[in-house]
C-alpha cells in the first residue's frame, strides 16, 4: 500500500515528532511504501497569495506551485496525519496544506454548472489522523466540538474512496500525560498501524 504520512511540528524534540517516528516505523515493518511529508523541514509555505487564489479555479495554473505535493496525494492509498492540536484545531502549517494543495483538478473537479465532482482521490480507502490535546477529551468533544475532526471526518473523507474510514489516535491531557501514558499512547499507534 502507497502511504502519505503528512507530518506538522517544528520542534525536532516534542512528543509529535517521536509519534511521527513510530508512523514512520509501524509503516515501513509493515512493508509499505512510505512518502513522509515533514511540512515544517521542508519549508512548505503555507500560505496562500494573491495569485494563488485568483488560479484557485484555473486547473492548468493552480498546482504549478505544488505540483510535488499533488503527485503524491494523486498516487496515494491511505493518509496519515501527524500533528498537536492548537487551539482545539490542526496547526496553520497544515491548514495551508489542504487550502494549496487540495485544489480543484487534484481533490476535485468544479463543473461548468458550479457542481462538485469527488472522483480523483478514489483511491484513499483510509485516513488515520495520530494527534495530541493539552485538554481533556470532555472539554475538547463534549464543550469544543473538536473541530479538526470535523474538518477530516467530514470534507477529507467526503473527496476520498466511498467507504473510505478515518481511524483516529489521541492523546488528551499532553500536558499533564505521565512517560507511561504517552509510552502507553505509541504502543496503540504502532499496534493499529501494524494492522492496517
Amino acid at each position: 500500500m502507497q502511504i502519505l504520512v503528512i507530518y506538522c511540528h517544528p520542534v525536532a524534540e516534542s512528543f509529535a515528532a517521536s509519534a511521527h517516528q513510530t508512523v514512520l516505523e509501524a509503516l515501513r515493518a509493515g512493508g509499505h511504501k512510505v512518502t513522509d511529508v515533514d511540512l515544517y523541514a521542508e519549508n512548505f509555505n503555507p500560505v496562500m497569495s494573491r495569485q494563488d487564489r485568483l488560479d484557485y479555479q484555473n486547473t492548468a495554473r493552480n498546482i504549478r506551485p505544488v505540483r510535488k505535493y499533488d503527485e503524491q496525494l494523486a498516487t496515494a492509498d491511505a493518509i496519515v496525519l501527524v500533528y498537536p492540536a492548537w487551539w482545539y484545531g490542526m496547526p496553520a502549517m497544515l491548514k495551508g496544506y489542504f487550502d494549496r494543495v487540495w485544489l480543484p483538478g487534484v481533490a476535485f473537479d468544479v463543473t461548468p454548472d458550479g457542481r462538485v465532482v469527488t472522483e480523483r482521490l478514489q483511491r484513499i480507502r483510509r485516513i488515520i489522523v495520530v494527534t495530541t490535546y493539552g485538554g481533556p477529551w470532555w472539554m475538547v468533544r463534549l464543550v469544543i466540538g473538536d473541530p479538526a475532526r470535523k474538518v477530516i471526518s467530514r470534507a477529507v473523507r467526503a473527496l476520498c474512496a466511498r467507504g473510505c474510514r478515518a481511524d483516529w489516535y489521541v492523546q488528551y491531557n499532553m500536558d499533564r500525560a505521565r512517560a507511561h501514558q504517552l509510552t502507553r499512547f505509541l504502543e496503540r499507534v504502532r499496534a493499529g498501524l501494524a494492522r492496517l
